[in-house]
């Protein structure tokens, strides 16, 4: 016998039958979507339990975004007999055409799924899976219905939730939650056609973490597809875990007291724990009512309306607005020259306005003087030296190092970058470096006298409000800040790692006590410009800014902290087409804002009633 001839035989045997079943498989996972649907059919035996998402504390354990109950009326096509169109429409308040086409909307909304090899489209929409007929249904609502459902087999009613809001503050922090769409669906499995997902704010931020963990439920079912028994006992099933609570730095009175004192103005307050970078309030005005973007139905109303508001309430101010800092500014110059050994703290320059114009006072002998005056010739004599050292014998050239060094020194502080807090909208600002200039003017044809207005935060140098009060934190902290962030907390856990984490400026500490005691006297000093944020008791060190706008009145900002050691608050103001200086609207603004929040009342009633009564947008 010819054991060589059987052994191939046997195994060219084996190859095909191999090849076949391979062939098969390829067929029925690939060109065949029939068995693709029986497969989607047995997993509607799973069913997920979807959890409640994470509430939300502000930091004194004010909950600030909590759960309501709703109700959807679901439906089954393939459980629904002989439906009374005419009683069924009668029965939820709408026509028997208007039924008809839900029908088809449901299945039109479910689209279609292609396969890619043999170009065969099979619908996504399935008899036997449960769509919701009706959402958001009221208590009231729903009430109404159920009773009546048995006289419509294959509708049932499901009960969920949809966010609430105590408050109606912190819209542009906490965001808005919305129907997840067909590429999100794909894209991540715990999603299912009608489920909610975050989609600006913290929602859209932490929405992993909120939408906490699913729970699985397996049912025995009849041949009529009805659900009979728990499988195994419920041996098998997983409860469905709620997203853990976020407890925030916001003090959300204090956020509202901030979105009261600019009503009926254009502008923005950012308020900054220094010692934690944690935001204490971040006011977008104007703004709106978070509970207006509750729901599809809400949205589909209201959304379109701020949409179109001339007043752009739904832009982040804070954090995607970006302005020049105007005389704020001047505060890292000062740090900068101070690093580089141009200048001293007893270096003075005179007021020579045939330079650049400024307001009436006698010459800054010293820095700190120059910080309460905010002279403007002083500043250009300062960056003047930074820019200008005298490196290299041509002045372009000289200039071009300068710059990138002076460039370098504001990128430590945070600037003409994102500031990469927990939350999305952000916009980098922008530091002009060498080839920044480069690009406008050609290389080594531009110096300091080109450039000057970066003197006093004017021409290019454009930062957010959110840059503008971390600059305050980090002159509060002498030199170091922890990236502004909300969330204080996940849980028990504490913050993300990247908000524990320090980060210096390129200036050391010992520089910062002279900048310190001019911005305190912006304030307490005769001659200051800031002296509308004074406080009794307590010592607010500041520097106002009056931002120079070409299509308008000028705009109003003020950077502050307090108290002058350990400080407990960091803040900018900043305050569109004001009709004043930093120091007439701005300062004021910041003052009821730390006193909110120190003392946690308002003495200074005089001033808050000017501030409420502005009005700088309806006329």
């Amino acid at each position: 016998m010819n054991f060589d001839a059987r052994k191939y035989v046997i195994i060219t045997f084996v190859v095909l039958v191999g090849l076949i079943y391979a062939m098969r498989i390829f067929y029925m996972q690939v060109m065949d979507d029939t068995w693709t649907l029986r497969a989607q059919e047995i997993a509607e035996k799973r069913k997920e339990i979807t959890p409640p998402r994470g509430v939300l504390f502000d930091r004194n354990g004010k909950k600030i975004v909590s759960n309501r109950t709703y109700y959807n009326l679901m439906m089954v096509e393939a459980d629904i007999k002989n439906l009374d169109t005419v009683a069924f429409a009668k029965l939820i308040g709408w026509t028997r055409e208007e039924v008809r086409q839900r029908f088809i909307d449901i299945r039109e909304g479910e689209g279609v799924y292609r396969n890619k090899h043999t170009g065969k489209t099979t619908p996504n929409y399935q008899k036997i899976r449960a769509y919701p007929f009706l959402k958001e249904l009221t208590l009231d609502e729903i009430a109404n219905i159920a009773p009546h459902l048995e006289d419509f087999p294959g509708f049932y009613e499901e009960v969920t939730s949809m966010r609430s809001y105590p408050f109606a503050n912190g819209a542009n922090i906490v965001g808005y939650l919305s129907e997840v769409n067909a590429e999100e669906v794909d894209a991540d499995h715990f999603y299912k056609p009608g489920n909610n997902i975050g989609r600006a704010g913290l929602e859209r931020y932490y929405e992993k973490e909120l939408r906490g963990r699913k729970g699985i439920r397996y049912i025995v079912t009849s041949a009529m597809n009805n659900a009979i028994e728990p499988y195994a006992d419920g041996k098998y099933d997983t409860t469905a875990l709620q997203g853990p609570a976020l407890k925030l730095g916001v003090d959300i009175l204090l956020q509202a007291y901030g979105e009261k004192l600019l009503q009926n103005k254009r502008g923005c307050i950012v308020a900054i724990e220094p010692s934690t970078g944690e935001i204490l309030a971040l006011v977008s005005a104007p703004s709106y009512d978070p509970n207006l973007l509750i729901g599809k139905r809400n949205i589909s109303t209201n959304y379109p309306k701020l949409l179109k508001d001339p007043n752009m309430p739904l832009l982040p101010r804070p954090l995607s607005s970006e302005y020049p800092p105007g005389s704020t500014f001047k505060l890292l110059n000062s740090l900068i020259g101070l690093q580089e050994g141009v200048i001293t703290p007893e270096s003075g320059f005179p007021c020579n306005k045939s330079v650049v114009g400024c307001h009436n006072h006698a010459s800054a002998g010293n820095l700190a003087d120059a910080i309460k005056h905010s002279c403007n010739p002083y500043y250009y004599a300062v960056t003047r030296r930074i820019i200008q050292q005298g490196k290299k014998r041509s002045n372009f050239e000289d200039a071009e190092i300068g710059l990138n060094l002076w460039a370098k020194y504001m990128h430590s502080f945070g600037l003409g970058q994102k500031l990469e807090t927990d939350i999305t909208g952000l916009r980098a600002g922008t530091i002009p470096d060498a080839a920044y200039y480069d690009k406008w003017y050609g290389h080594h044809r531009w110096a300091f006298s080109t450039i000057r207005s970066i003197s006093i935060g004017q021409g290019e140098v454009m930062l957010t409000p959110l840059h503008m009060a971390n600059i305050a934190a980090i002159i509060a902290n002498r030199g170091w800040y922890i990236t502004p962030h909300f969330v204080k907390s996940i849980g028990k856990n504490g913050p993300l790692p990247e908000f524990r984490k320090k980060h210096y400026a390129m200036v050391e500490s010992r520089h910062y006590a002279t900048i310190v005691e001019g911005m305190r006297r912006v304030v307490h000093e005769p001659g200051g410009t800031g002296k509308r944020a004074q406080l009794k008791d307590i010592i607010v060190c500041g520097k106002t800014g009056t931002v120079q706008n070409p299509h308008g009145d000028d705009h109003s900002v003020f950077v502050a902290f307090a108290p002058m050691y350990k400080p407990k608050i960091a803040i900018a103001v900043f305050i569109e087409n004001a009709k004043g200086g930093g120091g007439f609207w701005a300062a004021p603004t910041a003052g009821l804002m730390i006193e909110k929040y120190l003392t946690r009342k308002i003495t200074e009633k005089e001033r808050e009633k000017i501030i409420l009564e502005a009005n700088f947008v309806y006329k």
